[in-house]
């Protein structure tokens, strides 16, 4: 259907409020809005939907929600009475409409006989994750589009597992929207009335305290926390969001005496009215909690995105400045200390394994190889890493896995859940600098020191952001033109082979397909170097660019550092 033409159904359906037809009316002479919100809907993946909120198919709004809600109810009355006993967990975060559209998801769900528990406020995303495995629930909903802008939201989806959908769920989802009409096929009822027959129901401080209860089994040497806590102080801003409750009481019952929390980030809004980015992976959002650790004398910064699934850690260096430990720093970093730390307990495992994926720094492989830890990657992504945990389990717990993490500031541990959680990963940082604080060292001296101990390494992620109507097409032409013509050279140093993770093939320049890659079947290209570094490029699930990895390595800092920044500059010269 032209664009045109489904604004004008939109326009026409009584469906609309008055208010929503006046928002539509108001864009009727302005073509280039329509077709940016009306060329096509928004595509349904494995991570369920996400896109700026506005009224439109390729926006989010109550009538994408009620449809792919419906969807998602086919899908679980498909396998059963009880599937839809079993029932849905629903949650979401602070952003704007967020818990509108959750309501709105488990009206949807109630009226198609899906039973509903909702939280009764903002909760973080891994606690979804938890609540649906706690629950036995057959599926999961969140609502929130994690670390994006203020104007997107979300519509983040889960299976029984507890970890997010996996590929053919979500095709079927996609296939049932494309069949049924967004206006006149969705079953809905009140929600008050929903909750008055007990089809919905509230889950909330009960769910929370299985939760931390889990959080806190994974504490390894809690004592090193009582022991310097009247000294240690950590600063923490929820960034507006989820984190704002239980970040804070996960620290405090490990032991903490001084978390200081930044007061005007601790107020729940959807606006993030302090940042330009509520994304704890850009420094720049952390000026206010930088000036109240200096004012407070605090070594350490931690600050976790909106829906508390991404923490960001600011460290004090000699400088006295504050200054980024990246995500692969951190997760370098927590992967050492939980196997030094499991091993002097008595509980590091004979199977012990570790989960990267393939765009993460290769210092990981380097600790497991040190320490005799089985080491797997998986594409980008934690349902891939979730995938991992259940091929160990069907292959009768072959191995144990002590952290999976990527380089995108997520990590997760235990069996409690199945995505990135940066309540447990909070925890398990405190405890670590705390172990380092009492040895006179700083995180930032900690990773001086594990360099030390393993090698130099080095990464950069740049992002070639492509906006607009053909943002789209510019991207698969990039990938498509770097397929015919591969890279024989980056920055100056010769490409030995190319890894196609699309079609799993693995080519030699001069000679061609030589080998086959583990695993296959994502829009991946990995350039291996002369000089050992990788050049990796690979389009957004979520947003509208190219993300390119170079991940370094050399005989010290300084080699790394000239490395990364000679493949970045390269990189920039891709931009179209």
């Amino acid at each position: 259907m032209h664009y045109r033409e489904e604004y004008q159904r939109w326009l026409d359906s009584p469906a609309l409020s008055n208010a929503e037809w006046e928002e539509l009316n108001a864009i009727r002479d302005n073509d280039k809005e329509i077709e940016s919100r009306f060329f096509a809907p928004l595509e349904f993946g494995t991570a369920g939907l996400r896109g700026e909120m506005a009224l439109g198919c390729r926006r989010m709004n109550v009538h994408v929600i009620r449809h792919a809600t419906q969807a998602f109810a086919e899908l679980i009355r498909a396998e059963g009475a009880d599937a839809c006993r079993r029932g849905i967990v629903i949650c979401y975060d602070c952003r704007v409409n967020s818990e509108t559209f959750a309501r709105e998801a488990a009206s949807v769900m109630a009226a198609n006989g899906v039973h509903v528990r909702i939280f009764d406020a903002l909760r973080p995303t891994p606690e979804l994750s938890f609540a649906v495995k706690y629950y036995g629930a057959t599926a999961g909903l969140n609502i929130t589009a994690s670390h994006n802008p203020k104007e997107y939201n979300g519509y983040k989806v889960y299976w029984s597992d507890g970890a997010q959908l996996p590929p053919q769920h979500a095709a079927a989802i996609a296939d049932n929207m494309a069949k049924l009409n967004l206006f006149t096929d969705v079953r809905r009822m009140a929600f008050d009335e929903a909750v008055q027959q007990g089809l919905a129901e509230f889950i909330g401080e009960e769910t929370d305290e299985a939760f931390l209860k889990e959080v806190l089994a994974q504490a390894i040497d809690p004592a090193v926390v009582r022991r310097v806590a009247d000294r240690f102080k950590i600063v923490y801003t929820p960034f507006h969001g989820a984190g704002w409750r239980l970040v804070p009481e996960a620290l405090h019952r490990l032991g903490m005496q001084q978390v200081i929390p930044v007061p005007e980030q601790m107020v729940l809004d959807g606006t993030f009215p302090t940042v330009q980015s509520p994304n704890p992976e850009n420094p720049e959002g952390f000026y206010l909690a930088v000036d109240l650790a200096k004012e407070v004398g605090s070594d350490l910064i931690l600050g976790t995105d909106p829906d508390s699934d991404r923490v960001g850690v600011m460290v004090r260096g000699e400088d006295g400045e504050y200054h980024t430990i990246t995500g692969n720093q951190m997760g370098c970093l927590l992967l050492d200390y939980i196997i030094t730390a499991r091993r002097e307990s008595g509980t590091l495992p004979k199977n012990a394994a570790a989960i990267s994926t393939i765009v993460t720094s290769k210092l990981v492989r380097r600790i497991c190889e040190v320490n005799d830890v089985h080491y797997d990657e998986t594409f980008t992504g934690f349902k891939f890493m979730a995938e991992k945990l259940a091929e160990y389990a069907a292959n009768g717990d072959t191995y144990q896995y002590l952290l999976a993490f990527e380089e995108s500031y997520g990590y997760m541990m235990g069996d409690y859940v199945r995505d990135k959680d940066a309540v447990t990963a909070c925890m398990m940082i405190t405890e670590m600098a705390a172990h380092y604080f009492e040895r006179g060292m700083t995180l930032a001296q900690a990773v001086d020191a594990l360099y030390e101990k393993y090698g130099w390494y080095g990464e950069k992620t740049l992002n070639l952001v492509m906006p607009g109507l053909d943002g789209l097409e510019k991207m698969r032409a990039l990938m498509a033109e770097l397929r015919e013509h591969p890279l024989t050279e980056v920055g100056g140093t010769p490409v030995l082979r190319m890894r196609d993770y699309q079609d799993g093939s693995v080519n030699v320049t001069g000679l061609g397909r030589v080998d086959r890659t583990e695993i296959s079947g994502s829009n991946v290209l990995y350039f291996e170097l002369e000089d050992g570094c990788s050049f990796i490029v690979r389009p957004s699930g979520t947003e509208p660019k190219i993300k390119i990895y170079i991940l370094a390595s050399g005989k010290d800092r300084a080699e790394c550092t000239a490395r990364v920044e000679q493949y970045a500059a390269f990189a920039e010269t891709l931009k179209r």
